[in-house]
């Protein structure tokens, strides 16, 4: 008697877990809309940069994705509580050391201060400030008070991250160093990222995928995605392949501007 046998069937690899999800979101403040029917999605694993001309309401989402508003309208799903923001400004506290700055989301967060200073430790290393802990803000560069911030968060172990322009402000080289060491933590950490720029060059060389954003009222009008394997050679900045995608996202951004 012969038995028939089956081999199971493939199981597929579960999706990735959706840590932001915005289903037609709208945002009005008072009678001026500033957004309009937004869909956006960040799943872990995946770094999304946004692009739009000033005043589209970039920033809006970022504050609606991370519970500083409510929106108008439409559904917003986040689906971590350890979000980690990282604002244009480093938002230093003057009189506290790069050390104390760093503990700080942990102490309001009431973590113990053993296990705080052990995390700040540990944040401290990984974006470059061991040796500078006692410094304070004044007394480091406008680089070095971003990678504090970003320290900062950190410690808390974000599962998404939100970064509102954070390097908008610093020098061309110091802008690029940043995005290598941001880089870096994005494939040690993975952790998923919004990243709100104006810089289309920096947005293809962090991302997994781009959004474009039309003028106000805010909605995406593109979406890119970035085909650059992960660990990213910082050398891909000066391929033909890299110019010629920021070519077709800053012409969609033109056409978006309207």
């Amino acid at each position: 008697m012969s038995v028939e046998t089956s081999s199971p069937a493939p199981t597929e690899s579960p999706a990735p877990a959706v840590l932001l999800d915005f289903a037609d979101v709208s945002m009005k403040f008072g009678d001026t809309p500033a957004l309009t029917g937004v869909d956006l999605r960040v799943a872990r694993g995946e770094f999304v940069s946004v692009v739009g001309p000033s005043g589209c309401g970039k920033s809006t989402l970022l504050r609606i994705a991370s519970g500083l508003e409510k929106a108008s309208g439409g559904s917003v799903a986040v689906g971590s509580k350890r979000i980690g923001y990282v604002f244009q400004d480093a938002t230093l506290l003057a009189w506290r050391s790069v050390r104390r700055n760093v503990e700080l989301l942990a102490e309001l967060n009431g973590i113990p201060k053993a296990e705080r200073a052990t995390r700040a430790a540990q944040a401290i290393e990984l974006v470059g400030l061991t040796g500078f802990e006692k410094h304070l803000p004044r007394q480091l560069s406008g680089g070095m008070r971003m990678r504090t911030s970003l320290a900062r968060s950190l410690t808390l172990d974000p599962e998404l991250f939100l970064f509102d322009e954070p390097f908008g402000a610093l020098d061309e080289i110091t802008r690029e160093r940043l995005n290598d060491e941001l880089l870096r933590l994005f494939v040690e950490q993975g952790f998923a990222g919004l990243f709100i720029t104006h810089s289309v060059a920096e947005a293809v060389y962090l991302s997994t995928k781009v959004m474009v954003m039309s003028g106000r009222p805010g909605t995406i009008v593109d979406t890119f995605e970035i085909p650059f394997d992960m660990p990213r050679d910082p050398d891909i900045r000066f391929t033909a392949e890299f110019a010629t995608l920021v070519g077709k996202i800053s012409h969609a951004l033109r056409e978006g501007h309207r």
